[in-house]
C-alpha cells in the first residue's frame, strides 16, 4: 500500500513522464497483490484525483536526473549547456555533488570549474553534453544542511533585493505557509523564528511577507520598512476618508 500510495504521489513531482509510468507500474503493481490488498489499491486509484501542474510548468526528464545522479555517485565531471532564467546558453564543466529536490523542482549543486565556486543548477534548464569526465576527488560540501543551502541560494540569492523578518510564530508553523524556494526559516526561540526572502523588488516582498498572514517585524534591510510604511499608506487612502481610524501600532513598519 506505501508503494502504491508513492506511485499515486509521483504523478505530481515535476518529472517529465513520471505519471504514465507511475499507472503502469501500479497496474503491475495490483497484478501481485492478494486479493484484500488489491481491492485497497483499486479503491485508491478510482476514488483519487491527482492535482496537476498546467502546461506551463517546468519538468526535467527523468533521463537527465539519472545521468546527473549517476555523475555524482562515480565522481565523475559533467559537461552540460545550462539556461539561466533569462534564456541565456552557457556551457559548464562542474564537479557534480548531490542532487536536491523541492515539492516543485530539482537542483544540482555541483563545484563550477570555470567559475572556482558552489553553483546550485535547475535540473530542467540541463542539458547533458557528453562525453564526461574525468574522475575527480569529491570536495567538502558548501554546508552540512544541503537542502537549507539549496532553500537559501534560491529563495534569497537569486533576487535583486532581499531582506530579514522575525515572524512571531514558531518555526514549524512558520514552515507551513514558507516553501523552501519561497524562503529560508531559522527558529530564534519557541515562539519566533527568522525568515530570509528576496524577491524582484521591495515592493514585492511587501506583498509576499504580507500575504503569509503572521506578525513580523523587520530586520533588515531598514528600506523595507519605508516601503511598509508607504504600502500602508496606500491602503488608507484606498479605504477612503469616510474608514474608521485603527490608531493601533503598526509593528511591522515601527520596530525597524
Amino acid at each position: 500500500m506505501a508503494v502504491a500510495v508513492g506511485l499515486r504521489t509521483a504523478a505530481g513531482q515535476g518529472i517529465e513522464g513520471i505519471g504514465e509510468t507511475s499507472v503502469r507500474a501500479l497496474a503491475k503493481l495490483e497484478q501481485v497483490l492478494p486479493g484484500r490488498l488489491r481491492r485497497r489499491v483499486g479503491a485508491l486509484n478510482a476514488f483519487t484525483v491527482p492535482m496537476l501542474r498546467g502546461p506551463q510548468a517546468s519538468t526535467v526528464d527523468a533521463s537527465v536526473l539519472t545521468e546527473l545522479a549517476n555523475a555524482c555517485r562515480d565522481s565523475e565531471r559533467l559537461r552540460f549547456e545550462y539556461r539561466d532564467h533569462g534564456g541565456t546558453l552557457s556551457r559548464r564543466t562542474v564537479e557534480p555533488h548531490r542532487l536536491v529536490c523541492t515539492e516543485r523542482r530539482w537542483y544540482l549543486v555541483a563545484w563550477d570549474l570555470d567559475r572556482a565556486d558552489w553553483r546550485t543548477f535547475r535540473a530542467d534548464r540541463i542539458t547533458p553534453a557528453p562525453p564526461h569526465g574525468p574522475r575527480f576527488v569529491p570536495r567538502d560540501p558548501p554546508a552540512e544542511d544541503l537542502a537549507a543551502y539549496v532553500s537559501k541560494g534560491v529563495s534569497t540569492g537569486a533576487y535583486a533585493a532581499t531582506a530579514v523578518v522575525r515572524l512571531r510564530v514558531p518555526l514549524e508553523e512558520a514552515a507551513q505557509a514558507v516553501s523552501p524556494s519561497a524562503g529560508a526559516l531559522e527558529a530564534v526561540d519557541a515562539h519566533t523564528c527568522l525568515l530570509r526572502a528576496g524577491a524582484a523588488s521591495l515592493d514585492v516582498l511587501v506583498i509576499h511577507i504580507m500575504l503569509m498572514g503572521f506578525d513580523f517585524e523587520v530586520v533588515e534591510p531598514p528600506e523595507l520598512t519605508e516601503r511598509i510604511r508607504s504600502a500602508r499608506d496606500l491602503l488608507a487612502r484606498a479605504l477612503g476618508p469616510d474608514a474608521p481610524a485603527d490608531r493601533r501600532p503598526v509593528e511591522a513598519s515601527e520596530r525597524p
